[in-house]
């Protein structure tokens, strides 16, 4: 989905939203993409974290909101103790993002409208690391989305080992997120991360080499990407 209010110039120019379920390997991606092929890399996690240190507004909504006890001594957010909130109360999730993604929309719009990122001749291609890219409505950011995906238990045991969490702490943050079933139906290009790095990689270079249709955008998958 492109957005109608870029110029001509950016339209030319390949935004590619990278998301996927928590924990199935959008940061190998991002950093493969970065360190190999030497793509500009916009982390939405990065704007996030930004839109709740100290002096941010939506921090002192928070405290606010939770009490002291969602901050650290040093004033800084206290983010397992947000995350035991927001991944047991739906409402509770949906108020805290609506703090978020305002601001991340707002420095992923600017980075892409000022320089470099906006010279079309030295960056054709623009990387854009956005975990909720579909359920926070920020498509129109971009030109093609690549979902990467992987095995249910595959899943559940990254994130396990990645975070320190119970079974039951992974399946929560899962379930928090829109199915990754749903996210493959609406992608450009679907990268299957359930086998080697070396697989994952060769998808990620045949789908540079590639781009989709832009008359489809959600016609084309990685040729070389089955879901199993």
């Amino acid at each position: 989905m492109t957005n109608p209010n870029r110029s001509q110039t950016q339209l030319s120019q390949r935004l590619i939203g990278v998301t996927g379920s928590i924990g199935m390997g959008k940061t190998t991606v991002s950093d493969y993409l970065a360190k190999i092929h030497h793509l500009p890399v916009l982390d939405a996690d990065i704007y996030a974290r930004e839109a709740v240190q100290t002096g941010k507004s939506a921090l002192a909504e928070m405290a606010e909101r939770y009490g002291s006890g969602i901050l650290l001594s040093d004033g800084n957010l206290n983010r397992r103790r947000l995350g035991e909130i927001i991944f047991n109360s739906p409402a509770e999730r949906l108020w805290v993002e609506q703090k978020i993604h305002p601001y991340v929309r707002d420095r992923l719009e600017t980075a892409l409208k000022t320089a470099p990122l906006n010279n079309l001749t030295q960056y054709p291609i623009v990387i854009m690391v956005i975990p909720l890219l579909f359920e926070a409505r920020m498509t129109d950011l971009v030109t093609e989305t690549w979902v990467i995906y992987c095995s249910l238990e595959q899943q559940i045991d990254r994130l396990m080992r990645r975070d320190c969490l119970t079974l039951e702490e992974a399946q929560i943050r899962i379930n928090s997120q829109m199915a990754i079933q749903k996210k493959v139906a609406r992608a450009s290009v679907v990268l299957d991360n359930s086998f080697s790095l070396e697989n994952l990689f060769q998808q990620i270079d045949q789908a540079l080499a590639h781009p989709p249709s832009t008359k489809d955008p959600f016609s084309q998958r990685s040729r070389s990407s089955k879901q199993r």
